[in-house]
C-alpha cells in the first residue's frame, strides 16, 4: 500500500466533518502545577462512540464507491475501531460485521450491537483476527477496513492532529512535545504526518503499555519487533502484537520516540482526568497522560499535548481508578 500524505489529511480532516467533531483541548490548573509544563490534554473520548478511532473509520468509509457500499464493511478491532465502523456503517446504511476478541469490554460489545454491527469472536491468543476477516471480506464481498495499518485510516486519524496543532496556536503557544496513545501506531502515525508538515520541530512520543512495548523496542533497533503472545494489561486498546507496516514507517521516519506506562500509571491518570478535567478515560486512553504524569516524558518548562483518545471503560475498572487519591 502507498503511504498516505499530510495531503490526505487535510482531505480527511474536509471528508469526515458530517460524522466527527472537533474535540476541544483541555487544560487544567492542577495539571500544570503536578507537572510544572502547560499540558493540553486532547478529548477524543467525546467523540461519537468514545474514541478517536471514528476518525479514521469515517473517512475510509466515506471513501468506498457508493456502488460498493451495498456489500458493506468487515473490521477486526479490540473494540473502539469496532464501535467506530458500525457508527459510520449506521449512518451510511451499511452493513458491518466486526471480529472483536473474546475478552473485549462488554460496553463497547453493546455498542456496536446496537448500532447493528455483527459480532464475530475470536481468541487473541490462539487465533489471527486478520486471517478471520480477510476471510469474511472474501465470503462476502465487504470491503476490509483495518484498525490501523491502512492509509484511509492513518489520514483519518491524523485530523486529531490537525486540529491540535492549530487549537494550541490559536492560543499564541507552539508545541514542544506531543504525546499520543499508541498501539498498531494509526493515531500516532497520522499526527506526525501532521507534525512533519505543520510543526516539524515538536517531539512525537508513543505511550503504550509496558507489557505490549513492542513501538518502543521497535524505534529503538530500526525495525518491527513483536510482543509475547499471552501477556495482559487493562489497557486493552493498546493490546496490538506488532507496529503496522506502514505507521512504523512513518512513525520512524519522523523521528517518534516510544514510553511505556503501567497499569497502576494509568489508573492514576484516569483518576486525575476525571477529577481536574471532568472527562472519562480508559484505561488505553490515558496512557498519553501517564506518561506526562508519570514524569516519564518531562514536562517542566515545556508546552506538551497529549491524546485523551478514548473513553469506553468497563465501569469495574473505572471504579477502581476513582479510588486512587489524586
Amino acid at each position: 500500500m502507498t503511504l498516505p500524505t499530510f495531503e490526505d489529511v487535510l482531505e480527511a480532516d474536509r471528508r469526515i466533518r458530517p460524522l466527527a467533531l472537533v474535540t476541544p483541548l483541555l487544560r487544567a490548573d492542577a495539571l500544570d502545577q503536578a507537572t510544572g509544563g502547560q499540558i493540553f490534554v486532547k478529548a477524543d473520548c467525546l467523540q461519537p462512540r468514545g474514541a478517536f478511532k471514528m476518525r479514521g473509520a469515517a473517512n475510509a468509509m466515506l471513501k468506498i464507491p457508493v456502488e460498493d457500499r451495498a456489500k458493506g464493511v468487515v473490521a477486526f478491532s479490540s473494540g473502539n475501531h469496532a464501535q467506530g465502523i458500525s457508527y459510520v456503517a449506521k449512518h451510511l446504511g451499511m452493513s458491518a460485521i466486526i471480529v472483536v476478541p473474546s475478552d473485549a469490554p462488554k460496553g463497547k460489545l453493546e455498542s456496536v450491537e446496537a448500532d447493528g454491527g455483527k459480532i464475530v469472536t475470536y481468541d487473541r491468543v490462539l487465533e489471527s483476527r486478520e486471517a478471520i476477516g480477510a476471510a469474511l471480506a472474501a465470503e462476502t464481498g465487504a470491503t476490509l477496513i483495518p484498525p490501523f495499518d491502512h492509509p484511509d485510516v492513518i489520514a483519518g486519524q491524523g485530523t486529531c492532529g490537525l486540529e491540535i496543532i492549530h487549537q494550541v496556536r490559536e492560543l499564541g503557544l507552539e508545541l514542544d512535545t506531543l504525546v499520543s496513545c499508541a498501539s498498531g501506531g494509526g493515531l500516532a502515525a497520522g499526527i506526525g504526518l501532521a507534525l512533519e508538515a505543520l510543526s516539524p520541530k515538536t517531539q512525537l512520543i508513543g505511550a503504550e503499555p509496558v507489557s505490549h512495548d513492542d513501538l518502543t523496542r521497535s524505534l529503538a533497533l530500526g525495525k518491527r519487533v513483536a510482543n509475547e503472545p499471552g501477556t495482559r494489561t487493562i489497557q486493552d486498546a493498546l493490546m496490538t502484537q506488532i507496529p503496522g507496516e506502514l505507521t512504523f514507517e512513518i512513525l520512524a521516519r519522523v523521528g517518534t520516540k516510544g514510553v511505556a506506562v503501567s497499569d497502576d500509571e494509568v489508573l492514576h491518570a484516569m483518576a486525575f482526568a476525571f477529577k481536574y478535567l471532568r472527562i472519562v478515560l480508559e484505561p488505553g486512553g490515558a496512557a498519553a497522560l501517564a506518561a506526562v504524569l508519570s514524569g516519564k516524558v518531562p514536562a517542566k518548562g515545556q508546552v506538551i499535548a497529549v491524546t485523551g483518545s478514548g473513553g469506553n471503560v468497563d465501569p469495574e475498572i473505572f471504579i477502581r481508578a476513582l479510588a486512587i487519591k489524586v
